[in-house]
C-alpha cells in the first residue's frame, strides 16, 4: 500500500508504481559520536616578587594620599572662581565708551586687549594686608577678574585709549566713520 501523497496521486490518476519506485522506510542507527579528547594543561602561574604586608600597607596608604591630594588640586581649582566686572558701554557721536569701577587695581595687574570684535578686560585685585578675623560680611571680592565684551559698533582698534583714574577705567574707542550720502564724479 503506498504510503506517500505522492503514490496515492499516481495511482488515483492511473499511473503505475513498481516496487522499486516505492521508498522503503529506512531504518535509522543512531549516531555514535566519538568523544574529543580535551588536553588539560597546568596553569601558568607567574611568580610576583613577594612583598611583607607593611610593605603592601605603604602602597596602599601612599596611593591614598595622591589620590587625597589629586582631590585636593581638583577641589581648590574649583573654589577658585574668576570674578566678572560690571560695564557701562556707551556711544557719542564719534567713540564708543565703556567704562568700569575697578577700585583697588594697579594698572600693572590690569590688561585690555581687542580680538576681531570682542573686547577683554583681565586683571586681580590684591587684597591690601591679609588679615584673619571672623568676619560678619564678605562682599568685596579679591582676586582674578576678567570680561569679554561684544563690540556693538565697528571700531578703529588701532586707536583705542585706556585711562584708569580714581579706581574708574575708561576705554573710548573711536568709530569708524562711514559716509551716508556721498556725491559720486562721472567721468566723461
Amino acid at each position: 500500500m503506498p504510503g506517500s501523497f505522492f503514490e496515492k496521486l499516481k495511482k488515483g490518476m492511473g499511473i503505475e508504481i513498481t516496487e522499486e519506485e516505492v521508498e522503503k522506510p529506512e531504518e535509522k542507527k543512531p549516531k555514535v559520536r566519538k568523544p574529543k579528547k580535551i588536553e588539560i594543561k597546568e596553569p601558568s602561574v607567574t611568580k610576583k616578587p613577594q612583598i611583607s604586608l607593611a610593605e603592601g600597607l605603604n602602597e596602599v596608604k601612599e596611593e591614598k594620599e595622591e589620590i587625597i591630594e589629586e582631590r585636593k588640586e581638583e577641589k581648590e581649582k574649583w573654589l577658585e572662581s574668576e570674578g566678572e566686572l560690571a560695564v557701562d558701554v556707551y556711544q557719542t557721536e564719534n567713540e564708543l565708551v565703556i567704562q568700569s569701577a575697578i577700585a583697588g587695581v594697579k594698572p600693572e595687574d590690569l590688561s585690555v586687549s581687542i580680538e576681531g570684535d570682542v573686547l577683554t578686560i583681565e586683571g586681580q585685585r590684591r587684597r591690601p594686608f591679609e588679615e584673619t578675623g571672623d568676619y560678619f560680611s564678605q562682599e568685596c571680592f579679591w582676586g582674578k577678574f576678567a570680561r569679554q565684551i561684544i563690540l556693538p559698533l565697528e571700531i578703529d582698534p588701532n586707536k583705542i585709549e585706556a585711562a584708569l583714574k580714581e579706581g574708574v577705567l575708561t576705554i573710548r574707542m573711536p568709530k569708524i566713520q562711514r559716509e551716508k550720502k556721498r556725491k559720486i564724479v562721472i567721468k566723461g
